[in-house]
């Protein structure tokens, strides 16, 4: 059986299933991918954090200036929530306002609001004064409290220790007024609330992609597959169960529909094995009984005629003494027939006894059946002639058991041939096989006795006139087909136009450079119709 295009392959099928399903899990992705991407200036910002708090501080100076009412919290909440920034908005009037998507330390309010309300501030590095101071030692733009002074923010670049927090401030100016200040942490946000606000996003779609794909692959690729190799399952166990008529289903041209023609073919032939069986078995039993048929009736003439031998108060002269005892010999005879017909039957059959293959000349077997049917041939005064064409001149066989074939036709058709009538034999070339014929004269046979005459024990002579010699066992066709079959070839029969039995074999032909061999020493010719 032959294997299955690779495109429709199980194995391709699930290799090419899993690529698509994993091309597909990387465009969902990578859809997703382009959206996070648009997060991305809120997650990793390109502002930078004085840039940001400069932002801050202007949006919110604006938005003071048209609508002091503003609520700053829910503004700041509503414009910068999304903002992967922390921050501090404190105000002159007290309010302090905290990011809270990313919450800031609260060191960053304590300075924001001392950097307010009067402490020391300086910006970081060199730049141009604030407002009401000197060069180099620039004044806080914020005027102090009440009993305050200006100064320099803790973390500015004057003498003194480094604030390990550092920050970037903005004030908040409405009018040319300073009324709060926006704080922003130098260092970038921890990489934990990274995760933190994308894990759960991201999380979720690889579950979603997961189950799908799952989904996916089990409908379209696994299912079929698992529902195909269930009802093959089926099918097995049915025909376990003496089902011989259940197939598998064979849609499909990957290794499953492999799998279920194979198993069909298996099937069919342990179908036709059992029919064989059984018709073998049908035909022994029939075989049986034939034989127990065929034996029973010799064996029942032997045993009446010598029992009346026997009897001592029953006065036979010699004559009917002598015909019984014929008759118990020709009975005796018939049995040796048939027995030996079971017997050389048997073998043919069963492969038993080994053909020597030789070139024949069929001109010598021609002779060899005149010969031994010569008695016959002139009681009856039937004309007997052989015809062998010189392309037939030899034949590729066992020389004795081609013989024994021939000598069998040749006696059936002596048999059912009237006086005064005709029997040829004709070896003519046909392609690449020898036809040897046998053609008689007499009555035919019924059309309905044809597809049986080559049946163990069947007998036309009820249906043949002009038979003038007792009938055989009805092995003597049987024979001549397992001869035939033995060599190869094939045999048939049927009537002749003008009338009377047409027998006709076809064997290979044989070496016509070889030296043809003699045929030895020939068997009987077995008895059928």
């Amino acid at each position: 059986m032959s294997d299955p295009v690779w495109y429709r392959s199980l194995y391709w099928r699930f290799a090419i299933g899993f690529v698509a399903l994993l091309a597909t899990l990387l465009v969902l992705q990578g859809a997703v991918f382009l959206w996070m991407t648009g997060r991305m200036p809120d997650l990793f910002p390109s502002r930078s954090p004085a840039q940001f708090a400069a932002a801050i501080a202007e949006d919110l100076s604006a938005t003071l200036a048209t609508r002091p009412e503003t609520d700053l919290e829910t503004h700041l909440y509503e414009a910068y929530h999304r903002a992967f920034h922390s921050y501090v908005v404190v105000m002159r009037d007290g309010r302090t306002i905290i990011s809270r998507h990313i919450p800031p330390t609260p060191d960053l309010a304590r300075r924001a609001r001392g950097q307010l309300f009067g402490e020391p501030v300086r910006e970081r590095g060199p730049g141009p004064p604030m407002p009401g101071g000197s060069p180099g030692r620039p004044e806080s733009p914020f005027p102090p409290p009440e009993g305050g002074r200006r100064g320099f923010p803790r973390g500015g670049p004057g003498p003194g220790p480094q604030n390990p927090s550092r920050a970037e401030f903005a004030p908040i100016v409405v009018n040319g007024e300073p009324v709060g200040l926006v704080a922003v942490p130098s260092q970038p946000p921890p990489l934990r609330l990274v995760f933190r606000n994308l894990g759960p996003t991201l999380t979720g779609v690889a579950m979603a992609l997961l189950v799908a794909g799952t989904a996916v692959a089990a409908l379209l690729v696994f299912r079929p597959t698992h529902k195909r190799l269930r009802s093959l399952q089926h099918t097995v166990t049915a025909l376990g169960r003496g089902q011989w008529s259940v197939r598998a289903p064979t849609t499909g041209g990957d290794e499953v529909a492999s799998l279920a023609r194979a198993f069909n073919d298996m099937a069919d032939k342990l179908e036709e094995r059992t029919a064989a069986l059984a018709d073998a078995d049908r035909t022994r039993r029939q075989l049986l009984a034939d034989v127990s048929h065929e034996l029973n009736t010799p064996l029942a003439a032997i045993r009446g005629y010598v029992e009346t031998l026997q009897m001592t108060d029953l006065d036979l002269d010699d004559d009917t003494r002598r015909r019984y005892l014929g008759i118990v010999r020709e009975e005796t005879e018939r049995l040796e027939h048939i027995i030996g017909d079971l017997l050389d039957l048997a073998r043919l059959e069963g492969g038993g006894g080994t053909l020597k293959t030789e070139t024949v000349d069929v001109s010598h077997l021609f002779a060899r059946l005149r010969n031994r049917h010569g008695r016959e041939l002139e009681d009856q005064q039937i004309r007997f002639e052989t015809i062998a064409s010189p392309e037939a001149a030899t034949v590729a066989g066992d020389a004795n058991r081609l013989e024994q074939a021939l000598q069998n036709l040749v006696a059936n058709a002596i048999r059912h041939t009237p006086a005064g009538g005709e029997i040829r034999v004709e070896a003519l070339h046909a392609g690449d096989a020898i036809r040897l014929t046998v053609e008689d004269t007499g009555p035919g046979i019924p059309v309905d006795h044809l597809p049986h005459l080559f049946d163990r024990f069947y007998k036309a002579d009820a249906s043949r006139s002009g038979t003038t010699l007792p009938s055989g066992s009805g092995l003597g066709l049987s024979i001549v087909q397992a001869i035939v079959a033995r060599h190869g070839g094939t045999i048939a029969a049927t009537n002749r136009s003008e009338g009377g039995a047409r027998f006709e074999i076809l064997l290979p032909a044989g070496s016509r450079g070889a030296e043809p061999v003699l045929s030895g020493p020939t068997m009987s010719p077995g008895r059928d119709r």
